[in-house]
């Protein structure tokens, strides 16, 4: 566990250090965006030298690291703010998404995925992998286009943008969750499919144990651990910002924060974004790999073997 913790922190080390370089070496000037395009020389001089860009690259990282250190990441140049405090109001409305759309995720990819595989080889399983194939095939930005435009429009009975009622997550989270359920459902039939092959299942099925138990309490749980992964990973990615479902339904979260950002070159919002959502998903992922033993004993056993 201590290995996998100091992997994780050179990880978002690496991480933050990279963002720092590619942000400056992009095109682009955040002084010609705050002064705008009739400023002068000297305008764009002094306002460099307020941000203090004009100090070489990396004595900047060298402040940006004491600056690390002490959880001060700068003032936003678009918010006037600190950085870290504007990141940290938007970061409940991400989290607040992919929690809703990870639990949609699950609650309908995991029974699909079990009947399609109790299904295998049929009309009613080939039906169920062409839609998922659709699903998985359509872009977040053309899904969530579509059902703004029948619930929202035609038939208007959800809101159409920004986080009024908890009614206007519904639109948003569905969005993300017809790709993942997609993905998640076809995975987990692929792997109940393999385990129902299994020699064990054979063993319990000869022993007259019932195909219910043998789903749920043998062919599940010998699959849970590339579904529990997959699952964390995706969750993980959602809290990176779900950036065109954000933009297309403007929800007030990181990755409609992070475009701004992009397009005004807020050097200081870009870093403390990128550090919040990459501290969430290390944490995510080490929450998954403690999982591991209480899903399979043998994670547990081969690690005290070795």
């Amino acid at each position: 566990m201590v290995r996998r913790l100091g992997q994780s922190l050179l990880t978002i080390f690496l991480t933050l250090t990279t963002v720092f370089v590619l942000i400056r070496m992009a095109p682009g000037d955040p002084a010609y965006s705050m002064a705008g395009p009739l400023a002068t020389t000297e305008d764009l001089a002094q306002i460099r030298t307020n941000l203090g860009l004009d100090q070489s690259v990396f004595t900047q990282y060298l402040l940006y690291l004491k600056g690390l250190f002490t959880l001060d990441l700068g003032t936003s140049y678009s918010f006037q703010a600190p950085a870290l405090d504007v990141v940290l109001q938007r970061i409940p409305y991400t989290v607040t998404l992919a929690f809703a759309a990870i639990l949609l995720t699950t609650i309908v990819s995991i029974p699909l995925g079990i009947w399609m595989a109790r299904r295998a080889d049929t009309r009613r399983e080939l039906g169920a992998n062409i839609v998922t194939i659709a699903g998985q095939s359509m872009p977040d930005f053309w899904t969530g286009l579509m059902l703004l435009t029948f619930f929202a429009v035609l038939v208007p009975v959800l809101p159409a943008a920004g986080f009024t009622t908890w009614s206007s997550l519904l639109l948003p989270a569905l969005t993300v969750a017809v790709l993942q359920i997609a993905l998640i459902s076809r995975m987990v039939r692929r792997e109940m499919v393999n385990a129902y092959a299994s020699p064990y299942v054979t063993v319990a099925r000869s022993r007259g144990v019932s195909e219910r138990e043998i789903t749920w309490r043998y062919a599940l749980r010998n699959s849970s651990i590339p579904v529990v992964t997959a699952l964390g990973t995706r969750f993980a990615s959602m809290l990176n910002g779900v950036v065109v479902v954000e933009v297309v339904f403007a929800w007030p979260g990181v990755g409609s924060l992070v475009v701004r950002a992009l397009e005004t070159r807020d050097y200081p919002l870009i870093q403390a974004t990128v550090l919040v959502t990459a501290v969430l998903a290390v944490l995510v992922q080490l929450a998954v790999d403690l999982c591991y033993p209480l899903l399979d004993p043998r994670v547990r056993l081969g690690k005290a073997a070795n």
